[in-house]
């Protein structure tokens, strides 16, 4: 009797945990209230450097968002790659279910919510790849499930866009090395030349 009992109650926690992830799994974008959240960026004109350069980024409550504000517990602000830069990259891909979403992989911050207008300089991390960007804000409920979201770009995904430059992976230390060995290289070339001039006159006066 104890072994059915221990039975029926895997199977019940089982289910829970499968009904859980299965809840998880089916939240899509278009579910969530979508414009809740005024969310703007601004930076400087042209294409920002990877671990140099900063954005400056405001999000606050809609005027439609009060509508659901009790509902928020965390709010999530995530750099996001913009339809240009998902192009034969599966690895950005755009999915509608939260779950298989590549198209904010990069977190910013994560703040409890208050109904204040929040403004932060997010330096962009070193290892943002090159890409076209814009910023999206989700609100979280207390269950850690999405339930709306604003953004800095249109439904389109083609205005207030930014572009990143990756880091190289090349050190100012090693162009300025790689400088010194190339007028190293000339100018032993030179003194090969002017060395065996030398020797071929002394050969001569011989």
């Amino acid at each position: 009797m104890a072994i059915h009992k221990i039975l029926f109650a895997s199977l019940l926690i089982c289910l829970l945990i499968q009904s859980i992830h299965g809840a998880t799994k089916e939240r899509v974008l278009g579910d969530l209230y979508k414009g809740a959240l005024d969310v703007t960026t601004k930076n400087r004109d042209g294409v920002l450097d990877a671990g140099k350069d900063k954005v400056t980024i405001t999000w606050k409550l809609s005027a439609t968002g009060s509508e659901h504000e009790s509902e928020f517990k965390t709010i999530k602000v995530k750099l996001c790659y913009a339809p240009p830069s998902q192009v034969d990259r599966p690895w950005r891909k755009t999915h509608p279910e939260l779950f298989k979403d590549k198209t904010c992989k990069h977190k910013i911050v994560a703040k409890s919510y208050d109904n204040n207008t929040h403004s932060i300089d997010y330096t962009l991390e070193r290892d943002i790849p090159t890409g076209i960007y814009f910023v999206r804000a989700y609100a979280v409920n207390e269950t850690g499930h999405e339930v709306a979201y604003g953004q800095s770009t249109d439904d389109a995904k083609k205005t207030n866009l930014f572009s990143v430059q990756a880091i190289s992976g090349r050190h100012a230390s090693l162009d300025i090395a790689s400088a010194c060995f190339s007028v190293f290289s000339v100018v032993s070339l030179i003194f090969f030349f002017i060395n065996e001039k030398r020797k071929a006159k002394l050969e001569q006066r011989r």
